[in-house]
C-alpha cells in the first residue's frame, strides 16, 4: 500500500542539521584494519540482517540490547526516530560492530547502543569512542547522556571515562539513571581513548563501501558465546 505522503509530512519528526562523522581506519591488535564509518538508512537491512540472530543470545544481555538496537534502526529508516545516526566497523568488509545514538536537542545528546560482533579486540571500545567523537567534537554537543545494559558496558565505557552520574536526569532507554560524558570529561580521556587515522586509504574505503556483509548466525554464535571452542572441549 503507498504512503500517504500528506500525513507521512506530519508523522516524521523535524530533523536538526548533522554533519556527517568523517571514516577513520584503526589497526586492530591483530594487524587487521578496521574501517569505522558512518551509515545511511539505505545500509539498514544489512544491519538488521547481522542485529537479527543476537535476539536469542542472553549472553551479556545481547538478547536485550539486539532487540532495541533492531528497533531503532527499524524506526530510524522509516522515518519513525528523530536525529538519529548509526557508525559501524567493517574488517575487510565484515561487520563487526555497531553503535548509535541521536540528538537529543543542540546541546544534548543520547547514547544509545553499543553492540560488538568480533569480541576481544576492542571493537566495542574503539567504536564507543568514536560515536561519542561524533557526539562532541563534529556535532559540538556539550554532554553526552549514558546508560549501561550489561556489566562489561558497565566497566568499559562508564568507567573508562569517568562519568557524571545524573540520578535525577532519566535516560530514553527504560527510564532508568543517566550518566554524563562532559566536554571537560572528553577532553581529559579522548587523548588516551580516541584512535584512529585519517584519511582511510581509498583501498580500504572502496572495500568498505562496496558492501556491509553481516556475518552469519553459526559465526555470530561463535564470536559471542565460542561455541566452536566449546565443542572442542567436550
Amino acid at each position: 500500500m503507498p504512503l500517504d505522503m500528506e500525513l507521512e509530512a506530519v508523522m516524521r519528526p523535524p530533523e536538526l542539521p548533522m554533519p556527517p562523522y568523517p571514516p577513520k581506519v584503526v589497526t586492530m591488535a591483530t594487524g587487521k584494519q578496521m574501517v569505522i564509518r558512518q551509515v545511511g538508512r539505505e545500509d539498514v537491512p544489512a544491519l538488521l540482517e547481522a542485529v537479527r540472530p543476537t535476539l536469542d543470545i542472553t549472553r551479556d544481555f545481547y538478547d536485550v540490547v539486539g532487540a532495541r538496537v533492531y528497533a531503532e534502526l527499524l524506526s530510524w529508516q522509516k522515518y519513525r526516530a528523530a536525529n538519529h545516526y548509526c557508525i559501524i566497523g567493517q574488517i575487510e568488509g565484515i561487520l563487526v560492530g555497531i553503535v548509535n545514538g541521536r540528538m537529543y536537542t543542540q546541546d544534548i545528546g543520547m547514547s544509545l547502543h553499543t553492540m560488538t560482533i568480533e569480541r576481544g579486540l576492542r571493537v566495542g571500545g574503539h567504536l564507543f569512542a568514536a560515536k561519542m567523537e561524533y557526539q562532541i567534537e563534529i556535532l559540538g554537543q556539550k554532554e553526552v547522556l549514558i546508560v549501561a545494559e550489561s556489566p562489561i558496558g558497565m566497566r568499559r565505557f562508564l568507567i573508562d571515562f569517568e562519568l557524571e552520574p545524573r540520578p535525577d536526569t532519566p535516560h530514553e532507554l527504560g527510564g532508568v539513571p543517566s550518566n554524563s560524558l562532559t566536554r571537560e570529561l572528553w577532553l581529559k580521556h579522548s587523548p588516551r581513548l580516541v584512535v584512529g587515522d585519517r584519511p582511510v586509504p581509498k583501498e580500504l574505503m572502496e572495500v568498505a563501501e562496496r558492501e556491509i556483509i553481516a556475518p552469519t548466525e553459526e559465526l555470530i554464535n561463535e564470536k559471542i558465546l565460542g561455541e566452536k571452542r566449546m565443542r572442542r572441549l567436550i
